[in-house]
């Protein structure tokens, strides 16, 4: 089994993203640094379908001097609501000030990402032995 291709983010100003996109398919994001551990994609997801549709979310947990925090990769639609996303700052998300980042990525064909959100159904809270709701998306509280 071949090892799926690795994703590399790219950040840089504005005014080059256009002759990078010129010679590659981008995918336009955000790179989202000091995440509580605790939080998961769809929770994340539902915060920035504010400024339009996220289309995939990514976190990694990391852990320096004895502190957990996590990264996430959020990619939108399009480069106009990745901007906006990123723009609307500062950002707090489940209740600490995170650090954005804006970055682009060049597509990657095969990316489990891409498969996943295409695959994804409506969410709905699922009962946790009797304690409560886990909170997998916000986006059932629209309803």
């Amino acid at each position: 089994m071949e090892a799926a291709p690795k994703r590399v983010f790219i950040s840089l100003p504005k005014k080059y993203m256009a002759d990078l996109a010129q010679k590659f398919d981008l995918d336009h994001g955000l790179f989202v640094k000091g995440l509580n551990p605790y939080l998961n994609e769809g929770y994340v997801q539902a915060y920035f379908r504010e400024w339009g549709n996220v289309t995939g979310c990514k976190i990694t947990k990391v852990s320096s001097e004895g502190e957990k925090k996590s990264v996430a990769y959020v990619r939108f639609e399009s480069e106009t609501e990745a901007d906006l996303a990123d723009w609307n700052g500062p950002h707090f998300i489940g209740g600490t000030e995170v650090a954005v980042k804006r970055v682009v990525s060049p597509k990657v064909e095969g990316d489990m990402m891409s498969q996943m959100s295409a695959q994804v159904a409506k969410p709905r809270p699922r009962r946790s032995m009797g304690l409560g709701y886990i909170l997998e998306d916000a986006q059932w509280l629209e309803e």
